[in-house]
């Protein structure tokens, strides 16, 4: 458990569980010369501004304790998002099903971008509305709403 998001993962969820929500991952990137770390988290019904809140008031102090980041940074906690990226074999087991937006690394019949219906995962290849893709082809997956 080496990297910087890993040690903020053990330490978010035990307290994003006891506010009721569900931790779907943590983020540490640098983004215009600042680094961000954050917390996407998840919840039956949805995340509010109260969760949040709540969950970066608990979790702030024990980050200052543990010191994971030897740098300065931004830290967020937020929704996963009705568009959230599927990472995890359990994210896409979830998601078996529903429409997800596939960024690919090569032009697959003339587009870099597939949206379809998530049918099968399967270490870490997948099958989307018939269209089989290996892992090594895929850069990105996520859900995909239409409005």
């Amino acid at each position: 458990m080496s990297k910087i998001s890993d040690k903020v993962e053990a330490l978010a969820r035990p307290v994003v569980e006891e506010e009721g929500c569900k931790l779907w991952s943590v983020e540490y990137i640098k983004e215009a010369g600042t680094w961000y770390l954050r917390v996407y988290i998840d919840k039956d019904g949805g995340v509010g501004i109260a969760d949040c809140e709540a969950i970066s008031r608990r979790l702030d102090p024990i980050l200052d304790e543990a010191d994971p980041i030897p740098e300065s940074y931004v830290f967020e906690v937020g929704s996963a998002g009705a568009e959230r990226e599927l990472k995890r074999p359990s994210d896409f087991e979830q998601f078996i099903g529903s429409d997800v937006e596939v960024k690919l690394y090569q032009s697959y019949e003339g587009r870099k971008t597939l949206v379809g219906t998530l049918e099968e995962y399967n270490d870490g290849n997948i099958t989307v509305s018939g269209v089989e893709l290996k892992k090594e082809q895929i850069a990105q997956v996520k859900l995909h709403v239409t409005i």
